[in-house]
């Protein structure tokens, strides 16, 4: 991987998908390529923000931002699936073929989703974050960005993850393959986590963040305060629960549709 590039070169490298922030290895490791975020640090801090878009001719699509970071235009040749309705994805963003947008969605910078993803309506995913292939973020799904400190590991979706409606990955947690987030839960690097079929805890640092493993089917959970007073005040702390391990019933009920990712299908 090349190191030396710059500017306009590295952001048409991000979006062609030939750079990308964090790498998984065969090992199933990541590497976070710190140098690109401090060369996006760098572009952010020499461009000025100007007026994108005329505001007489189009006053809906006039927006203010850095002017070497506008929104990013596609074609057919890009195949991928922009629904119309107020969706935008950043320059230095790369969208896979396949790639379905459903309005009003959000990219930022930096960011990676792969072949066959679906980001639903009102989902983020934010800046330099690592969405694999065929994965499904559900309405509302929040998955957090991060740019600096630049070593610091973006949030990592891998394949074929369901993230449900109203669900908020953040702070550099990692979804292994297969994960499944249930309605409404929020993950942060500290979040605690207790898997019900191993009878384990899990939990993470801003330095070593959470990983769910491979397959993990999650919901919301609260445990009890671990102070007297809180517990005689019957108070409880929001946790995460992993009921159980991806079945035959949860892959049915978390199958993607393939006529949908087709290039010519109409949803």
């Amino acid at each position: 991987m090349s190191t030396n590039l710059r500017g306009e070169e590295l952001l048409d490298a991000l979006e062609r998908g030939e750079l990308r922030v964090a790498e998984r290895a065969s090992d199933g490791s990541w590497t976070v390529h710190a140098w690109i975020k401090t060369e996006l640090l760098a572009i952010f801090r020499a461009s000025e923000t100007v007026v994108h878009g005329d505001p007489l001719d189009n006053p809906l699509g006039c927006f203010l931002d850095k002017r070497a970071l506008p929104a990013r235009r596609f074609t057919l040749d890009d195949r991928v699936r922009i629904v119309p309705g107020g969706s935008s994805v950043r320059r230095g963003a790369y969208l896979a073929p396949g790639v379905i947008a459903m309005p009003p969605m959000y990219v930022n910078v930096g960011a990676h989703v792969g072949a066959g993803t679906m980001i639903d309506s009102h989902a983020l995913v934010g800046s330099c974050a690592q969405i694999g292939e065929r994965v499904h973020l559900s309405a509302a799904a929040q998955i957090g960005g991060v740019l600096e400190p630049a070593q610091a590991r973006p949030v990592i979706v891998e394949d074929e993850v369901f993230v449900g409606g109203n669900c908020g990955v953040f702070e550099g947690v990692m979804l292994r393959r297969q994960v499944v987030l249930a309605a409404g839960v929020v993950l942060s690097a500290s979040t605690r986590v207790f898997d019900l079929v191993h009878e384990r805890e899990l939990g993470g640092t801003r330095a070593a963040p959470l990983e769910i493993p491979e397959r993990a089917v999650v919901v919301s959970g609260t445990r009890p305060v671990s102070s007297a007073w809180g517990r005689a005040q019957g108070l409880q702390a929001h946790c995460a629960l992993i009921v159980k391990y991806r079945d035959e019933k949860t892959d049915s009920a978390t199958a993607l549709e393939d006529a949908l990712r087709a290039p010519s299908a109409v949803r």
